[in-house]
């Protein structure tokens, strides 16, 4: 375990299993079409790509690079579209794949933006769900894990572009973000 960490929240191991559950469970709804895969950089990178090796459908990708949050741990509560997705949306199904919703202010301004561009469906699988947190009335249609109110990197979550490289979801000790 990094040092930087108090404690490991989800091994590798619980994961990939549960990664692939989600992936068969979209797979099956989604096996008749060929739907848009939008990363969300670049904490999603990691979930992402173990997500789409376990998917059967014809899939097409895309990336967004989108934040609300600077170089803290707070949300700034503005949405900064950093990189635009290069496909058009119009009339195809879309699948967000985002690493957490905490606030849920990200993920509701991003299905809003992709339903105003005329996305025939937006579903939103996220890997982690900080549902204590949540402002905004958003939800993930499938979501892997359900997390504590804890600070959390790894698995392409970080702090500071720091802990991405884990290969297990960690609890950040408070001494190093506060």
């Amino acid at each position: 375990m990094h040092k930087d960490c108090e404690r490991i929240m989800l091994t590798e191991d619980q994961l990939r299993s549960r990664v692939k559950e989600v992936a068969l469970q979209v797979d099956k709804v989604y096996k008749d079409k060929c739907p848009l895969v939008v990363g969300i950089l670049k904490g999603s990178i990691i979930f992402y790509s173990d997500f789409i090796r376990f998917l059967t459908m014809p899939v097409e990708l895309d990336f967004m690079a989108v934040s609300s949050y600077g170089s803290g741990a707070v949300s700034s509560g503005k949405l900064n579209i950093k990189k635009d997705l290069d496909r058009d949306v119009k009339g195809r199904d879309v699948i967000i794949v985002e690493d957490i919703i905490d606030s849920g202010f990200t993920l509701a301004c991003l299905k809003d933006l992709l339903l105003k561009r005329g996305a025939a469906s937006v579903c939103i699988v996220t890997l982690l769900d900080k549902f204590e947190r949540r402002e905004y009335d958003i939800k993930s249609d499938y979501n892997c894990f359900l997390i504590e109110n804890e600070f959390v990197v790894g698995y392409g979550l970080d702090y500071n572009e720091q802990y991405r490289h884990l290969p297990y979801i960690g609890i950040l000790k408070r001494s190093v973000y506060e």
